[in-house]
């Protein structure tokens, strides 16, 4: 058998790359494409049109600065801090009172058997009452230490 020849139906011509893969058929190119009498050096060809940037937008800008002040965890010491009421740097003032402690402390001698005036001494040990901070410039109560 010998392959057919002589008359052979002309075949059309193969499909470009974007017709067979698909991509870009039917959307415009970001770049100048050469029509059918132009040649691809770019002779002959339309710029692209001129687009013109976006007008920029003034949005003004605020800034707002926030101080966050951590929480004062005051204790039986002086304590050295800017006092909210007057704003000056302070070492804060101590005053003690008696608190829970001493009471229970009191109730408790007394329990022993310590009634004849020794169940009174934890109202003179500063160690076993509340502290109380205060300004030296302004009086104003800071805080408290509770034991």
């Amino acid at each position: 058998m010998s392959a057919p020849s002589g008359n052979s139906i002309p075949s059309a011509p193969p499909p470009s790359y974007e017709e067979t893969v698909g991509v870009n058929v039917n959307f415009p190119h970001p770049y100048p494409v050469p029509g059918p009498g132009q040649k691809p050096d770019g002779k002959g060809m339309n710029p692209p049109p001129y687009m013109e940037p976006p007008a920029p937008v003034n949005n003004p800008v605020t800034v707002q600065t926030v101080y966050v002040q951590q929480p004062v965890v005051f204790y039986d010491r002086p304590l050295q801090m800017c006092c909210p009421s007057c704003n000056q740097m302070i070492v804060t003032r101590l005053s003690y009172e008696a608190g829970a402690l001493a009471w229970l402390s009191c109730g408790g001698l007394c329990l022993l058997g310590c009634i004849w005036g020794c169940c009174l001494l934890p109202f003179c040990i500063d160690a076993l009452k509340d502290v109380d901070h205060t300004c030296p410039n302004c009086n104003t109560l800071l805080g408290s230490y509770k034991r």
